[in-house]
């Protein structure tokens, strides 16, 4: 991406931004289900969760599904997060390569990736010049996630290596999560402003601020969501909006339908706002 005179991400004219359903939206509805959703709400793609559930981890069953909905694979989440440390082994840079070989079989423009825990001591010292000899190399980026500290009680445990806050590190590419800037006590405006042309993915929800990460709707939180997703459509960003909400408190199917397309009008909504803006 080039960068625009106001500091933004210059995408080429006639592209526009993509909305995706994380496969973890869903849940605890399935990898396959969100296929479904994601085409029924008439969403841009999914972004594949690597998960235990086995269709996540399986290239050939992720192709079929999109070809069976007519849902395209925009971006995939490796499995580093906690619950995930086991899934695709223990290795974290075979698990890191084959994510981005995944994105690359299935089309995904993006591989979204957690930075190290602390404990991971060698993995974490690698990791910045890791993430960027892997960048050079292959042609789907991976864009490190935005975390934050955890807390118990009055404490704070700095839980990543090198740290939580990808603004201290020199990624090529970011993935802005609302969520976790809430958890942080940040400014997600305040973030993607700073990173410019590294932001090249979102990770669409809300927070309130507590030490819980929330992944609330957007718009049901203290984030501006909405401002952000405003400036991507200033800055003419093409990248790819993920929609990573928590709708486990759903009881039905219909439920969680209601409140996912609420999240999909919310983004559509606030990236069409530049062109609303210049046509009146």
């Amino acid at each position: 991406m080039g960068l625009s005179n106001n500091g933004g991400a210059q995408a080429s004219r006639g592209k526009a931004a993509k909305v995706a359903l994380s496969t973890s939206s869903v849940y605890p509805e399935s990898c396959a289900d969100a296929f479904e959703i994601a085409a029924r709400l008439g969403y841009d793609g999914v972004e594949v969760m690597v998960w235990t559930d086995p269709v996540s981890q399986d290239t050939g069953a992720l192709k079929r599904l999109s070809q069976h909905y007519g849902v395209p694979v925009l971006s995939v989440h490796a499995p580093t997060l906690l619950v995930t440390q086991r899934v695709w082994g223990k290795e974290p840079w075979a698990k890191l390569e084959r994510s981005v070989q995944m994105a690359e079989d299935v089309g995904a423009s993006a591989v979204v990736a957690h930075p190290p825990f602390r404990w991971q001591k060698e993995y974490g010292a690698a990791f910045v010049d890791g993430v960027t000899r892997m960048n050079d190399h292959f042609a789907v980026p991976i864009a490190v996630e935005n975390m934050y500290p955890w807390r118990a009680r009055s404490r704070e445990v700095m839980a990543y290596s090198p740290g939580w806050d990808p603004l201290e590190q020199p990624y090529s590419h970011v993935t802005l999560d609302f969520s976790h800037a809430a958890t942080a006590g940040g400014d997600s405006l305040a973030m993607a402003k700073a990173l410019g042309q590294r932001l090249a993915h979102i990770h669409l929800a809300d927070g309130a601020g507590s030490a819980k990460d929330e992944h609330l709707l957007p718009g049901r939180g203290t984030q501006p969501c909405g401002e952000v997703l405003d400036l991507l459509s200033e800055w003419d960003w093409a990248g790819v909006v993920a929609v990573e909400v928590n709708t486990r408190k759903c009881r039905t199917r219909a439920e969680r339908e209601a409140e996912l397309s609420e999240c999909l009008t919310f983004a559509r909504e606030h990236l069409a706002s530049a062109n609303l803006t210049t046509s009146r």
